[in-house]
């Protein structure tokens, strides 16, 4: 599309029904946009899905819980940085560089593995523990960034977005389960499924940073709402403006509309619900997946296979929760029932403790499901409906500010998740 053309769109406000500019492209962006969710947890689901090979190369060092522990602090500390200074910072190169640094990583998880030709150790697990911390670092850079990016345009970009998320985990359960099966009674089974996966996970991030290099950049409707954006004075967009070959407005003599903009307080205080409902939500999951799940189930019928499953259904109802909002009669728009339904998940604890404790795998299955399910909806539900109302650079700051609850619930979620190990023997 002509610059001229996405220049008066702009100007003139365009519809969302019927204006060209905001219509073409839209079912590409849909998928590139879910592509692009997919690869931002795909390096990490990869890490969790092998569990069970670092559990059998690490088993003094609890590696889900461990590894768990050490990712978050950086992503955390990451995101309050870049959500701090999210005005100033370019997207376009902090997405690449979240997206360079996931493929890097993943790689170099494959050469550590053929290095050390899978022997455990503290050295071996140390390597590991430092590539862990550039993902969070990378996570921190995608997530908020995609985030920021996706809250001024469609609604739909977003749940993709979060679909793809769940997706990976989904995916990369179902392919563990698969090469299980293939190498179960092979020699190193374990060691060639997690080499697949790893293998598997490094080209699909690099695809990633090719497409959000490349690709998005010229999706008619993506330039649409970044030069949309602009107009309302965002400078996030202006690199991928550039990328695009479109001048953003002061580069074109235009006139911007000075808007006084909502600061991070502002937007924390009139959306503190939002943040919380997030917060509530990840603190409850992380509190249970996928520690609880790989350590604290026991042995039944399915012996090996147990915390596969368990970790499949999971991600499988998290995916299918992620895709329920969209039947516009039962997605929760009311902020007062978000957050009760939210609340409300918090008596999965004792369900899980007794399920654990008394109840066979048919029950834990079931209430493992539950837990996925309600977990990508809610998700949805918030996502999807807070960042409106705003102009672009505010929707931005806040979409950064959402992903940072996020991630303070599972950092919260997971230390809390080390309390399942009180009374039990031989757990420290």
């Amino acid at each position: 599309m002509a610059q001229e053309e996405i220049s008066v769109s702009v100007a003139n406000g365009g519809g969302d029904g019927g204006d060209p500019a905001r219509l073409e492209g839209r079912y590409k962006a849909l998928l590139v946009f879910w592509i692009l969710g997919f690869g931002s947890l795909l390096s990490w689901n990869s890490m969790l899905t092998v569990g069970d090979y670092y559990l059998k190369l690490f088993p003094k060092y609890h590696p889900s819980r461990v590894l768990t522990v050490i990712y978050l602090p950086f992503a955390l500390g990451t995101m309050s940085i870049l959500a701090y200074n999210e005005s100033r910072i370019n997207t376009r190169t902090r997405n690449i560089a979240g997206y360079l640094l996931f493929f890097a990583g993943t790689l170099m998880l494959l050469v550590l593995d053929f290095a050390t030709t899978g022997k455990g150790g503290a050295g071996p697990f140390v390597g590991i523990c430092l590539i862990v911390v550039s993902f969070g670092v990378a996570d921190a850079h995608v997530q908020g960034g995609m985030v920021g990016d996706l809250s001024f345009m469609c609604p739909e970009f977003m749940q993709s977005f979060f679909a793809g998320l769940a997706a990976s985990g989904a995916m990369t359960s179902a392919l563990r389960l698969i090469t299980k099966a293939a190498f179960e009674n092979a020699n190193n089974g374990l060691r060639k499924g997690a080499q697949l996966f790893l293998a598997i996970a490094t080209f699909a991030e690099f695809l990633c940073f090719l497409l959000y290099a490349f690709y998005v950049p010229k999706l008619p409707i993506v330039k649409y709402y970044r030069a949309k954006a602009a107009k309302e004075g965002s400078k996030t967009v202006s690199a991928d403006l550039k990328a695009a070959g479109i001048h953003t407005p002061s580069e074109q003599g235009e006139d911007i509309k000075l808007i006084e903009r909502l600061n991070n307080k502002q937007l924390i205080a009139q959306n503190i619900d939002y943040g919380l409902d997030l917060f509530f939500i990840y603190v409850l999951t992380a509190s249970i997946f996928p520690g609880f799940l790989s350590e604290d189930t026991g042995t039944h019928q399915l012996g090996s296979w147990y915390i596969l499953v368990l970790i499949a259904v999971y991600n499988t109802w998290d995916l299918v929760g992620r895709y329920v909002p969209l039947i516009g009669c039962i997605k929760l728009t009311s902020r007062k029932w978000l957050m009760i339904a939210i609340l409300s998940r918090f008596l999965l604890i004792p369900a899980f403790y007794f399920t654990a404790k008394y109840g066979g795998q048919g029950w834990m299955l079931f209430v493992t499901s539950f837990l996925g399910l309600t977990n990508g909806y809610l998700t949805v539900c918030v996502m999807t409906m807070a960042p409106k109302g705003y102009k672009g650079p505010e929707q931005n700051a806040l979409g950064n500010l959402l992903v940072l609850f996020l991630m303070t619930g599972i950092f919260a979620g997971v230390t809390l998740d080390w309390l399942w190990l009180i009374g039990k023997k031989n757990a420290f």
